[in-house]
């Protein structure tokens, strides 16, 4: 059963690197356009509104899209004062309870997302920029919950299952990472 939680784990993983790698790009291109900004409005004195908006949408893409590659690499926000400390089952109850945390808020984000996606292709309301429909925006919501669904699934099952999710950093036993000599 732990082969096959593993394959589904791995699936999961490709497809949180993949999507990573997307916001990666996103975040390069939002940098490439805010410097060019720069240069049009205070060196040619021709400012485009248009690249503030497109810089804000490529910063939801990140942040939609890198999200479940936090999760995967267990390099989201933890209370490490209490997790630290904690050890055996006390620290696996903790763990499952974290990611189910993490599944319950991307299963109403994607509830949500798919929501708002409707409502805006329903009414039809465009951007600032003409031509581009706000549900393509608004659909980065529900695509970036549905990878960190997905993410955390896998985990949840692998940690049900007596296993160490992949992805997560390994710690010695007062919970700290090797490479950072500090807890999650």
């Amino acid at each position: 059963m732990l082969r096959a939680l593993r394959l589904f784990e791995g699936f999961a993983g490709l497809v949180a690197r993949v999507a990573a790698t997307l916001g990666a790009v996103a975040g390069l291109v939002c940098f490439a356009l805010v410097c060019a900004s720069v240069g049009w409005r205070y060196f040619l004195g021709q400012p485009q509104p248009w690249i503030d908006h497109a810089a804000a949408w490529l910063v939801v893409a990140l942040v939609m899209l890198a999200a479940a590659e936090t999760q995967r690499r267990e390099e989201h926000i933890g209370v490490e004062v209490v997790t630290n400390r904690l050890r055996g089952g006390a620290r696996r109850a903790a763990r499952i309870l974290s990611v189910l945390s993490v599944l319950a808020v991307a299963a109403i984000l994607l509830r949500e997302g798919i929501e708002t996606v409707s409502f805006s292709r329903m009414i039809g309301i465009a951007t600032n920029i003409e031509a581009v429909p706000l549900w393509w925006l608004h659909l980065l919501i529900p695509i970036g919950a549905a990878l960190l669904l997905l993410v955390s699934l896998a985990q949840l099952l692998v940690l049900l299952a007596g296993g160490e999710p992949r992805g997560s950093a390994p710690r010695d036993e007062a919970g700290l990472t090797a490479a950072s000599g500090s807890g999650e």
